[in-house]
């Protein structure tokens, strides 16, 4: 057989398999890294199924003079999709999705600035659709936002989704996960559900340990019940602008109503978005009596239900942070020891015992 015919029979072939297809199949993530050849955007369509030879697909798209024109991301394609129709979704960039993982406690100010730079959609659209009027009336949100309410997960948007979808998403997922059963909580703790979204939000800023959240919980309802102020740095530093940290007493003079040091009761709204948890731990809190926690520096708490034994825990977690630093000095000038005895060829049992880490002073 001539070659030409040859050419014209594999040509023919080649078309024939780039017509067939329907997009019928399951969904499937492909990955075309931005600066990738076609042959590797070819071989990633293969190793997922959606074509069956990535050579041959390469020919097919060198024929029609697509092999040239990817546009890269993240796509989400159809199994059975035809080889026609796959160029025209890599050239238009059609199917390309984006993902953006939202964290459990972030602020609104910080999830707008994650979904300004993973959507690539402008701040402005994101600050108009977050304080949507229609939105705080579905979820009775008393606040100028949605602060909160924007529910911390991961999330996959299309392609040129607009701000108000991508909040929209966001605020119906956090409907989903409000349990109905959770109304009857409501009533039980004398709290309507903003009260619970803002506790929530400040349990997730205290706790590094899950177990911890009901008992932090609790300690907050311990003292709206006696009319005792809230005291939660996480609402200082939110009324501050300032990342979650240490507060000083000079923060304390701050004027908000988020200052729960000087306004009784709880902020008017929450402080981040909180996580299933947290809100599950505000809405079935432990059954103690503690009023007072500190943290050692780990993050675990002491809890504690009097004053008097609440600044008895306090030294108590000072002189343990004393110790522990004493013994980390102690064992890095050890390890200086050894290593410098090392270097030097001295048997390290040679050497004197280092001194034991002195106790810090009783207060």
């Amino acid at each position: 057989m001539p070659r030409s015919l040859w050419r014209f029979v594999g040509a023919a072939a080649v078309a024939a398999v780039a017509a067939c297809g329907s997009r019928s199949g399951p969904m499937q993530k492909v990955i075309i890294p931005k600066g990738v050849s076609f042959r590797v955007a070819a071989e990633s369509l293969a190793a997922y199924g959606l074509i069956a030879d990535a050579r041959l697909f390469g020919i097919y798209a060198k024929i029609r003079g697509r092999d040239r024109t990817v546009r890269y991301g993240t796509y989400m394609l159809a199994k059975g999709t035809s080889w026609n129709e796959l160029l025209e979704d890599l050239r238009r960039g059609k199917g390309i999705v984006h993902t953006v993982t939202i964290p459990e406690g972030y602020e609104l100010s910080q999830i707008v600035s994650l979904l300004a730079q993973t959507l690539e959609v402008s701040r402005d659209s994101l600050e108009m659709a977050v304080r949507d009027s229609a939105l705080r009336r579905q979820l009775d949100v008393p606040t100028s936002s949605l602060e909160g309410y924007l529910f911390p997960d991961t999330y996959t948007f299309p392609d040129q989704v607009t701000a108000h979808e991508a909040v929209t998403a966001m605020v119906h997922r956090f409907q989903e996960q409000w349990r109905p059963e959770w109304e009857a909580r409501l009533d039980s703790l004398k709290l309507n559900r903003h009260d619970i979204v803002t506790l929530a939000s400040i349990v997730e800023r205290e706790v590094r340990r899950r177990e911890e959240g009901p008992v932090v919980a609790a300690v907050y309802l311990n003292r709206l019940r006696t009319r005792m102020p809230l005291q939660a740095d996480p609402t200082v530093t939110y009324a501050l602008g300032k990342r979650p940290g240490r507060v000083y007493y000079r923060d304390l003079r701050v004027k908000s109503p988020y200052n729960t040091y000087r306004v009784l009761g709880l902020p008017p709204g929450p402080i981040g978005s909180p996580g299933l948890a947290s809100l599950t731990a505000a809405l079935h809190p432990a059954k103690v009596p503690y009023r007072f926690f500190v943290a050692h520096p780990d993050g675990h708490h002491e809890f504690r239900t009097t004053y008097r034994e609440h600044l008895e825990a306090i030294r108590m977690v000072r002189a343990q942070a004393s110790m522990d630093s004493a013994t980390r000095e102690a064992n890095a000038l050890r390890a200086a020891r050894d290593s410098a005895a090392r270097a030097a060829g001295a048997p390290l049992e040679s050497l004197p015992p280092m001194p034991a880490p002195k106790k810090p002073p009783r207060r």
